[in-house]
């Protein structure tokens, strides 16, 4: 199943929506009680989402064109957002930093997360370096601790896609990436968040990103230097991962602190950064000041 979430151009609520083709189906429409976020049908487990699959089996609800609403962010209130930092050797090297031993983890702060289709704004006085990051979302179903890699995707509730927009100057002055990743807008995510039984395999998925009509990124999800799998194992070995856990999951080489010329996003730039079966992901830019 596809789920975004949406919002009447009239009105700033967010609605839980099953998407088919282009077309939406408001979950309220279909149960009721209804979820209102992503988020807490998340929290109803597997009961919640077969609930859902049978409503939308046997029952007629409105369908609505998709083309009548805005996005908002794919992932609302998540629990936490882990990023993973130098997880494709490509991008690592391109920014002359080494791949450790174990995973690069930080946060990313949630007044970062936005939408398709929105603008993100930041000031030039804060930074004129700002780059892009095509990055594979994974959001966690169930409770996952001491996880075996072999078990590790069991507990993976769904996909969607990511653009960990980054202020290339403040990342390498600051010891922690957290503040450089996660100004107002810096990540958004969507439109949609694709079911796991919908991706055969996570570590097949072409991912690319497009700044002013041209290609930067295009890579393949298979070269990561830890999969999906790797990654939650590892992660749930220290901490208990909630279900609505993000953990996005490194950006592949491409990236425009590395080009020469250098490629940062400016005033009006618009980058798309898409993995197919999942998305595409447009945001605008404004720097101001």
């Amino acid at each position: 199943m596809r789920f975004a979430h949406l919002r009447r151009p009239d009105s700033p609520d967010a609605h839980l929506a099953v998407i088919q083709d282009t077309e939406a189906i408001l979950v309220s429409d279909l149960i009721d009680p209804a979820p209102s976020t992503l988020q807490q049908l998340i929290e109803a487990g597997d009961d919640g989402l077969d609930a859902l699959r049978t409503a939308l089996d046997e029952r007629t609800a409105p369908r609505h064109p998709l083309a009548g609403f805005d996005f908002a962010s794919a992932v609302l209130n998540p629990p936490v957002i882990l990023a993973i930092g130098l997880n494709y050797a490509a991008h690592s090297s391109e920014l002359g930093l080494k791949t450790d031993t174990a995973p690069t983890v930080f946060t990313l702060w949630p007044n970062s997360l936005t939408s398709h289709g929105a603008t993100t704004e930041w000031p030039r006085t804060l930074s004129e370096s700002v780059d892009y990051e095509a990055e594979l979302g994974v959001l966690i179903g169930r409770p996952a601790k001491n996880v075996t890699e072999a078990d590790a995707l069991d507990s993976v509730w769904g996909y969607t896609v990511v653009n960990d927009i980054t202020a290339r100057d403040i990342q390498f002055s600051e010891a922690q990436w957290s503040r450089c990743k996660s100004f107002d807008g810096f990540t958004p995510t969507g439109p949609f968040v694709v079911t796991a039984d919908e991706i055969a395999d996570p570590q097949d998925l072409h991912i690319w990103t497009v700044v002013d009509g041209h290609t930067v990124q295009d890579a393949s999800t298979g070269q990561m230097v830890r999969s999906v799998a790797t990654l939650i194992a590892h992660l749930s070995q220290s901490v208990t991962l909630q279900p609505g856990t993000l953990i996005s999951t490194g950006s592949p080489g491409g990236a425009g602190y590395s080009r020469e010329p250098q490629i940062f996003l400016r005033d009006r730039s618009t980058v798309t950064v898409g993995i197919d079966g999942i998305g595409e992901l447009t945001t605008h830019c404004r720097i101001h000041g």
